[in-house]
C-alpha cells in the first residue's frame, strides 16, 4: 500500500510516499529556517505564507520521485497532519491533502503529528533496504515513547502499536523551545539547538562535565493544577531554567569566553531532567523498547545519555535516521498504515486541531 503523506505543522513543507508503512519511496522537505532567522523563532503568518507558496512544488517533486522509484505505481491513500501545530500552517497542508485525495479518488487519513514522531525509527529508504537495527514496530510493544522537539516534550505509553497515552510532559516550554530561547538570549542565532549542541560537545571534549553552573532541572511540585492529573515525577518545567539563565547573565555579565561553559551547563540541565523522567517512566511497567522521536533527538548529548538510561533498563533505544528526526512527510505516511485517526468522509470533514495530544482523536 502506497500512502502519500503531507506535513505542514510548523516551518517545514513536507511530502513523502511510503510503502506498507516503512519503506520510503520519496521524501521531500522544504525548510523555512532562513525565513524565520531574523526573528529568532517561527512566525506563524510567515510560515503559512511559505507553505502556500511551496506546497504544490513539494508535492509534485515527491510524486515525480515516487514515479521514478516505482514506475506504474499508484497512490492508495493520502495522509495529512491535522494537529498538533500552528493553526495557519496546518490549514495549508490539510486543505492541500483534501484536494489531492479528491483529485486522485483515494481515501484521506488524518494523522496526529506527535504520534507520527514515534514512528520515525521504523522508516527506511527503499533504495537501501531495511538495516538490521530497524525492527518491525509491532514486535517491540509495549514501549515507552519520548517525543522531544521544538513544540513537544511528552512521555508516552504505547501498550500496542497505534495506541498512545501521555503519562508525562512539559508543563510549559518544550525542550527544543528552551534551547532556542537560550540561544536567542546568548546571541547564538536561530535555530539554537544545533549550535548549543556543537558548542557543548566541544566543551565536554576538552573539560568534561566539571565546573558546570548548577541550573535547575525543572521539578514541578506535586498537586499543582498544571499537572492536569499527571504524576509530578514524570513531568518537567523549563520556565524556571530559562529564568535562571537570564538572571545569571544579568548578574554575572559573562564575556564571550564563558559562553561554552554556560551553554554546556544549560544543556546538561535539560538533558538530565529528560533522562531522570525517562528513567522513572521505564520503571512503571515491563517495556520492551524506548522509542525516541522528534527534532531534539538529533542532539548528541540527548542520544548519549538516553542510551545509558535504556541500557540501565535493559531495553533497546530506537532512534530514527537523522533526516527523519525533524518534521517530515514520511512519518505521516508511515504511521497512517497502522494508525488512522480519521479516514474517508470523516477525514474530509476534519478541521485543524492545534492543541491535539497523543492518544486524542
Amino acid at each position: 500500500m502506497n500512502i502519500l503523506g503531507i506535513e505542514t505543522s510548523c516551518d517545514e513543507t513536507a511530502c513523502a510516499v511510503v510503502r506498507d508503512g516503512r519503506e520510503v519511496l520519496a521524501n521531500v522537505v522544504y525548510t523555512q529556517i532562513p525565513l524565520h532567522q531574523p526573528y529568532g523563532g517561527v512566525v506563524p503568518e510567515i510560515a503559512s505564507r511559505a507553505h502556500i507558496e511551496k506546497i504544490g512544488e513539494v508535492v509534485r517533486t515527491a510524486l515525480d520521485a515516487f514515479a521514478a522509484a516505482e514506475p506504474g505505481g499508484r497512490i492508495d491513500a493520502v495522509a495529512v497532519t491535522y494537529g498538533a501545530g500552528l493553526s495557519p500552517a496546518l490549514i495549508v497542508g490539510l486543505n492541500a491533502a483534501k484536494g489531492l485525495a479528491l483529485a486522485l479518488g483515494v481515501p484521506l487519513i488524518g494523522i496526529n503529528h506527535i504520534e507520527a514522531h514515534l514512528h520515525t525509527p521504523f522508516l527506511y529508504d527503499a533504495a537501501k533496504g531495511p538495516a538490521g537495527d530497524v525492527p518491525d514496530p509491532t514486535a517491540v510493544m509495549p514501549a515507552l515513547g519520548l517525543a522531544i522537539s521544538g513544540g513537544h516534550t511528552n512521555w508516552i505509553d504505547v501498550p500496542a502499536y497505534g495506541r498512545y497515552e501521555i503519562i508525562g510532559q512539559t508543563l510549559d516550554d518544550a525542550a527544543g523551545e528552551a534551547f532556542d530561547k537560550a540561544a536567542k538570549l546568548l546571541g547564538l542565532g536561530y535555530p539554537g539547538g544545533p549550535t548549543i549542541d556543537r558548542i557543548a560537545k566541544a566543551y565536554i571534549a576538552e573539560h568534561g562535565l566539571t565546573n558546570l553552573i548548577p541550573f535547575p532541572k525543572g521539578h514541578p511540585r506535586e498537586g499543582v493544577s498544571a499537572l492536569a492529573g499527571l504524576p509530578a515525577e514524570l513531568c518537567v518545567s523549563f520556565s524556571g531554567l530559562k529564568t535562571a539563565l537570564l538572571r545569571y547573565v544579568q548578574k554575572e555579565r559573562p564575556d564571550a569566553a564563558e559562553t561554552p561553559r554556560i551553554v554546556t551547563s544549560y544543556q546538561e540541565a535539560i538533558v538530565q531532567a529528560v533522562a531522570e523522567r525517562t528513567r522513572t517512566a521505564l520503571k512503571r511497567r515491563a517495556y520492551r523498547a524506548l522509542i525516541l522521536g522528534g527534532g531534539v533527538s538529533l542532539n548528541s548529548r540527548v542520544r548519549a545519555v538516553l542510551a545509558q538510561v535504556a541500557a540501565e533498563a535493559k531495553v533497546p533505544l530506537l532512534m530514527a535516521q537523522s533526516k527523519y528526526c525533524g518534521d517530515n512527510g514520511a512519518m505521516i505516511a508511515g504511521l497512517a498504515y497502522w494508525r488512522r485517526n480519521h479516514v474517508g468522509d470523516d477525514a474530509l470533514r476534519l478541521d485543524v486541531c492545534p492543541s491535539l495530544e497523543a492518544g486524542m482523536e
